[in-house]
This record gives C-alpha cells, sequence and structure tokens, in this order.
C-alpha cells in the first residue's frame, strides 16, 4: 500500500470514528430532548417541587444550581488563575513543580463520590457547615480547582514567546505583559476550561449529596438580605440541586408522575449547559476580539 492509499484510509478511519461520536451525542441529546420538552412549561419551571403530589417543578432545584454554580466560580476561578499563571509564567522547571503538577494530576482524578464523603467529613462535621450551598461550592472547588489549573497553565504556556518578547522590548514589566498580552491571547483557551468546569459543576450529583444536601426548603424570592434563613441567598441553607433531583426522582420518589418529572428535568438541564455553553463562547469571542484588536 502506497503513502497516498494509506493517507485516505487513516483519513477516512479518523472521519468514520468522529462520526460514531457525534452520533452517540446527538442521539443521547435527541433522547433527552424528544422525550422531556413536551413536558416543560411555565408551571413546571416555576412552582416548587412536590414530594407525594403529581404536578410539581423545579423552581427551586434550577436556582439552587445556578446559585451553586456562580458560588463554586467565584471560589476557584482566582485561585486557579493565579496558579495557573504561577505554574506557566514564574515556576523553575524542577522536582518542586514536578510534585505540584503530579499532586493536581491526583486530584483531578479523584471519584467525585470520594470528594463528597471527604467534604461531609471536613465541611459539614468538623468545621460545622451543615449541610449548605457553601458546602457544597467548596467540595466541588476540591475536584474542579485542578481541571481549571491545568487548562490555565496550557492556556498561557501556548502563547508564542514572541508576544512576551514583544512585552519586554515595549518596556513593559512581567506583570504588565502577563495581564495586557499574554491573558488575552490565552482567553479563549481559559474559556474552554471555565464552560467545561462549569458544565461539570452543573451535573454533578455525587459530591452534592453528601455537602449541599437533598433538601430544597421553601425560600422568600423577595428577601434579599443572605443572613435570614429564608432568603433564596443564604449560602448557609440546604439546597437540592437539578441533577441531585433528577437522582433523587428516580430512585425514591413516590410521586404519580415521576417519570414525567425526571424526562422534564433531564432535558432542562441539557438546555440550561448547552445556553451557558453557547452563551460563554459568545461572551468570550466578543471579549478576545476587544481585548485583541482582532476582527
Amino acid at each position: 500500500m502506497n503513502a497516498k492509499k494509506s493517507d485516505k484510509l487513516a483519513t477516512g478511519i479518523i472521519y468514520g470514528l468522529v462520526g460514531i461520536v457525534v452520533t452517540i451525542l446527538i442521539s443521547l441529546l435527541g433522547y433527552i430532548l424528544y422525550n422531556g420538552v413536551p413536558d416543560i412549561n411555565w408551571h413546571f419551571l416555576t412552582s416548587e417541587a412536590q414530594s407525594f403530589s403529581a404536578g410539581g417543578g423545579v423552581r427551586d432545584q434550577l436556582f439552587n444550581s445556578l446559585y451553586l454554580l456562580i458560588l463554586a466560580l467565584i471560589i476557584s476561578f482566582p485561585i486557579a488563575l493565579g496558579a495557573g499563571i504561577y505554574l506557566s509564567e514564574y515556576a523553575k522547571d524542577n522536582w518542586i513543580t514536578d510534585i505540584i503538577r503530579t499532586s493536581i494530576e491526583v486530584l483531578s482524578s479523584l471519584p467525585s463520590v470520594v470528594v463528597g464523603l471527604f467534604g461531609y467529613l471536613l465541611l459539614v462535621i468538623q468545621l460545622n457547615l451543615g449541610f449548605s450551598i457553601l458546602a457544597g461550592a467548596i467540595a466541588l472547588t476540591f475536584f474542579n480547582l485542578p481541571l481549571l489549573t491545568r487548562n490555565i497553565e496550557e492556556s498561557l504556556s501556548s502563547v508564542p514567546d514572541l508576544q512576551r518578547e514583544a512585552g519586554t522590548s515595549l518596556g513593559l514589566s512581567g506583570w504588565k505583559t502577563i495581564t495586557k498580552i499574554i491573558l488575552p491571547m490565552a482567553l479563549p483557551g481559559i474559556l474552554t476550561g471555565l464552560i467545561l468546569c462549569s458544565g461539570r459543576i452543573f451535573g454533578e450529583a455525587a459530591a452534592l449529596i453528601y455537602t449541599a444536601g437533598q433538601s430544597a426548603p421553601s425560600v422568600d424570592y423577595g428577601n434579599w438580605n443572605p443572613f435570614t434563613e429564608t432568603s433564596f441567598l443564604n449560602p448557609m441553607r440546604p439546597a437540592e440541586t437539578l441533577a441531585v433531583h433528577i437522582w433523587k426522582v428516580n430512585t425514591e420518589s413516590v410521586t404519580p408522575d415521576a417519570g414525567v418529572i425526571s424526562s422534564a428535568s433531564s432535558a432542562v438541564l441539557i438546555i440550561v449547559i448547552l445556553i451557558f455553553n453557547l452563551g460563554a463562547r459568545y461572551l468570550g469571542n466578543k471579549l478576545f476580539k476587544k481585548m485583541t484588536a482582532a476582527k
């Protein structure tokens, strides 16, 4: 077999494998949306979940998922950004840096249920945070941080050294070069990692069962004081997320329409993740063009 035929064969195999992956993805998304979208309506999105009667919604679970996502990113992103900048721009290539990178890889491979149990013992019991949104956000940070740190480091390292030399030749300090040149160039890669981490947070269930809890007490959406128990912004209240709600409905629910709730909730979860991903990419492209003067 000559080189041209080998190239065509390899290309065909690659396209075939990609087609299989895309087909599986479209089939999975199509199945979830086909079964769940017909049952989604305004009442379902704005009403409380019901424990025994039919007709419940996912209002509180949907808000809890979004609120926990925001808190987890507020905690993890600054830490990951600082760690990524240090490893990419300042850390020397020695055994200490190798240990740090190895620790990051090990931490990123931990099962979420292990992180959940660790968060339960440390945050819920030892630190007396109880089942709360804050405990859940901190627990998610443990396995979200390594992925985000690694992604930011690789995004910064992928920027050509010519950009750094250009900043130095203009008389910019190292920090100015990083913030004004390197970070804007690495923004698309950083945003991709942020989207991946956000999707992982939004769809996480195992770690949150042991930290954020499985209950969704009634809250007052007109109470903006986060220090009161009934406020929807109170980070110390237990909060059942949408992913945990789907798991609970499929395993423990006694409501007559459990199957409908499960299908509709799964579709809502997929739709929100898709909206977030597409919106984040659009915003990231806008910021990249603005910060780099690209067209």
